[in-house]
């Protein structure tokens, strides 16, 4: 299945790693949709991609709500056609003692981050099974892997993604559709900009890549050649497998 022509869905495309996974897909001539909140983000990040002479979609919508997502892949298949990618990317940080997290911020944080992958995977499931091909990216974290004190909710959030897609690879892979999760280690987004704005970490972000063994932090197009990678078909013999990409600070 070649990448031109072919639909994809970049969740919480219209920043960061999602929309460096967007723009990596484009150019490779996928028909991209974009699904993010940020509404004038997604218009500026389509406009200029579509300048870029990529074929790009945006739709407002919150992944953690079934009617949302239900709702806006419909407009996706009326407008660019049956989806056989999917990029499950968005994801909402938390920070803050075990203590003090509420039910309500435990809650939002798997909403989004693990209830909104289950939801747009089974909503865009049927395309995939009827074209006997599919590729499903789920963006995890490399903190699910070892742990990160004081953020209890994200990390277990992000755990979760990696057994949802080890189970569903399982259970999809005789129908011609592969699973992988990427798992980022530190890499420059505005999420992590905002966290080492609030003195976050207690170390700089060259004193963490003075310590990876490639000697740099990860910029979001390392993890957008790695899902290009996992959505090729010639990664049909790879699912079910964690992709670090991680600057080998995690093997």
């Amino acid at each position: 299945m070649p990448f031109e022509k072919t639909t994809a869905i970049v969740t919480g495309g219209a920043q960061g790693l999602g929309l460096a996974i967007a723009e990596a897909l484009a150019a490779r001539g996928t028909k991209v949709a974009i699904f993010d909140l940020a509404t004038d983000r997604i218009d500026a990040e389509v406009e200029r991609l579509r300048g870029q002479g990529g074929t790009v979609n945006g739709y407002t919508v919150d992944v953690s709500d079934r009617s949302q997502v239900r709702a806006a892949v419909d407009r996706v298949r009326t407008d660019l056609g049956p989806v056989l990618m999917l990029i499950n990317n968005a994801g909402i940080e938390q920070f803050g003692k075990f203590t003090e997290i509420t039910d309500e911020q435990w809650d939002l944080v798997m909403a989004v981050n693990l209830r909104g992958p289950f939801i747009c995977t089974q909503e865009v499931l049927s395309d995939m099974v009827d074209a006997h091909w599919g590729r499903i990216v789920n963006i995890s974290s490399s903190s699910a892997q070892g742990g990160q004190s004081r953020m209890a909710a994200y990390v277990s959030s992000k755990a979760g993604v990696i057994g949802f897609t080890k189970s569903l690879a399982l259970e999809l892979g005789p129908k011609g559709i592969t699973v992988n999760t990427i798992p980022p280690g530190m890499v420059v987004t505005p999420m992590l900009e905002k966290a080492i704005d609030e003195g976050r970490f207690t170390a700089s972000l060259d004193h963490f890549a003075k310590i990876t063994p490639v000697r740099r932090a990860g910029r979001p197009e390392d993890i957008a050649n790695a899902a290009i990678f996992l959505c090729q078909d010639e990664s049909s013999y790879v699912t079910g497998q964690i992709i670090g990409v991680n600057g080998g600070r995690r093997t």
